[in-house]
């Protein structure tokens, strides 16, 4: 990847190489010229934004929420191959949107993108289409992390009972609710306590030394494990658990763990008006965010492959999650509960950290009048100076779309809604960008240079497909109980956006709306000009 060299270089390196001025302030002319003023206070630091983009991804209780997938679609094959094929894939989405991360850091993010990048007489439409799509990828994404983090709890609740007590669904989605509240009271807090919050993550989830809970889960299944399959076994052995006859179908089936894990690594640039340095901070923290989760990943999986005996007693086991039963089966009862008690925080945390990038995404579609309410959820509270209206929304949506907890297949449900939503609205700019959308605007310090379309198509084609594979069923034949609602939530969202902007969005909606007077954001060049109509401008 090559940085820019050019004259016309970003204002914030003129700011800070020539002019001598503060890297936040330069942040905020940069921001100026894209067309917003600051109103953040920005106190993330570049490892503070990476442990951010890393925490919301979270390794090792992201592998223990998804491990039915490959278990069910291949068994051995589908853990370990079923997890990297979709790895490779995303890291060219990955790298497309560092790119635009990197020349346009806002938190509008990925709907301003799609605003800029969009030919000017559908600028409008681009933007409300990538908006939507990405506030209900945020919210379902949020439930289902606290869903998993729930199923969790009544795990360990099992195992320290000895099966005596399995909680119910009802009881499931009580502490589903508890867990949205408390992290309503977290994503509250003030930008400078959430960035210490994440450093803390950091360390506990496995970015640093041998201590994190990833790493020690590795170390403690392969060490103490007196039961291993053979190394061609673990790579190549395949079982169809699914309701699917074709053995191709079943195994791209466990393509949704990987696809699920690797989401929100768009907070980056969701965070990006409260980041110093944040057109080189933003990047770095999605691709090594993506990397480091998609490979610890992949190895967590690769071990967990090795130390089971048999699918079928994984998938049979009486515990919420398969995943329980392997640290049960291997460490016994009082380590399962050891290293289980740190998952469960990993998990928590995951939750609080996609719930503030969910939050500012409300907050910036909102700050463009784009939500029903918009003048409530793009208040910043006076005292935090964070959107605290907005997180309370994204908690009560996210407790609604619990309800479907009550469903045997609901992670299958909200892991493909929140899936289909954040790689429709991930690659709708990187489409807008490959066909001629990226010649409107300056590439910023990170740029991919002449492989950009090719990566920017390869990212496009593979979004596509998966999202068509995310809206079948776990089965061929299917019942009211065990279908896949992702299509129910993401065609309401559909029906609710398409008829609001039918009947009334389309004549107010203008795209991304400018409040820095006197700058033009529309030109290539950045040359400050003429306010258009107070909008983001597309030409």
């Amino acid at each position: 990847m090559e940085p820019l060299k050019t004259e016309k270089n970003r204002s914030l390196e003129v700011a800070t190489e020539t002019d001598g001025v503060s890297l936040r302030h330069a942040d905020d002319m940069l921001l100026a010229q894209l067309g917003y003023k600051s109103e953040f206070k920005r106190e993330f630091s570049l490892i503070e934004t990476v442990a951010f983009a890393f925490s919301i991804m979270g390794v090792i209780a992201s592998v223990s929420s998804t491990l039915t997938f490959g278990l069910e679609s291949g068994g051995h094959v589908g853990m370990v191959f079923g997890w990297l094929i979709p790895s490779l894939f995303v890291l060219t989405v990955a790298l497309s949107m560092a790119e635009l991360a990197s020349a346009m850091p806002t938190s509008a993010g990925l709907y301003y993108f799609a605003a800029k990048l969009a030919p000017s007489e559908y600028s409008a439409l681009a933007s409300w289409i990538t908006g939507w799509a990405n506030i209900t990828g945020q919210t379902t994404l949020v439930c289902s992390i606290d869903f998993t983090c729930a199923q969790m709890i009544t795990t360990a609740v099992s195992v320290a009972s000895d099966g005596s007590i399995v909680l119910s669904s009802g009881a499931t989605y009580g502490i589903l609710l508890a867990i949205l509240f408390s992290h309503g009271i977290v994503c509250s807090a003030a930008t400078s306590v959430l960035a210490r919050l994440n450093l803390f993550y950091v360390f506990i989830n496995g970015e640093y030394k041998s201590l994190g809970t990833t790493v020690a889960a590795i170390i403690a299944l392969l060490v103490i494990s007196d039961t291993k399959v053979s190394t061609r076994d673990a790579f190549t052995l395949f079982e169809n658990n699914t309701g699917w006859s074709n053995n191709g179908w079943a195994f791209i089936l466990a393509f949704t763990a990987p696809m699920w894990t690797l989401t929100g690594y768009d907070s980056a640039a969701h965070i990006s008006e409260e980041v110093a340095g944040a057109a080189r901070a933003a990047p770095i923290a999605i691709l090594v965010g993506v990397g480091a989760t998609a490979s610890l990943g992949w190895i967590l999986l690769i071990v967990v492959s090795f130390v089971t005996p048999s699918i079928s007693n994984l998938l049979s086991s009486d515990l919420p999650l398969p995943m329980g039963q392997v640290f049960l089966d291997v460490l016994g009862k009082k380590g399962m509960l050891a290293i289980w008690s740190l998952i469960i925080v990993v998990q928590y945390v995951t939750g609080a950290a996609q719930g503030v990038d969910a939050s500012r995404v409300v907050f910036a579609f909102s700050r463009d009048n784009a939500l029903p309410g918009s003048r409530w959820w793009k208040q910043i509270n006076s005292y935090t100076q964070t959107p605290v209206n907005a997180v309370w929304l994204v908690m009560l949506i996210a407790g609604i779309c619990g309800v479907l907890g009550f469903s045997v297949t609901a992670l299958n449900s909200l892991a493909g809604s929140a899936v289909i939503g954040l790689y429709t609205s991930y690659t709708f700019p990187i489409f807008l960008s490959v066909i001629g959308g990226r010649e409107k605007i300056s590439p910023g310090p990170f740029t991919l240079g002449r492989l950009s379309k090719p990566i920017g198509w390869i990212a496009v084609t593979w979004v596509t497909f998966i999202v068509i594979m995310l809206l079948f069923p776990p089965g061929s034949r299917t019942t009211g109980s065990d279908m896949n609602y992702a299509i129910v939530i993401m065609g309401a969202v559909f029906v609710f956006a398409t008829a609001w902007w039918m009947s009334s969005a389309k004549k107010w909606f203008h795209g991304p709306i400018i409040n820095v007077d006197g700058l033009s954001v529309g030109e290539k060049d950045d040359t400050p000009g003429e306010c258009v109509e107070g909008q983001i401008s597309s030409s």
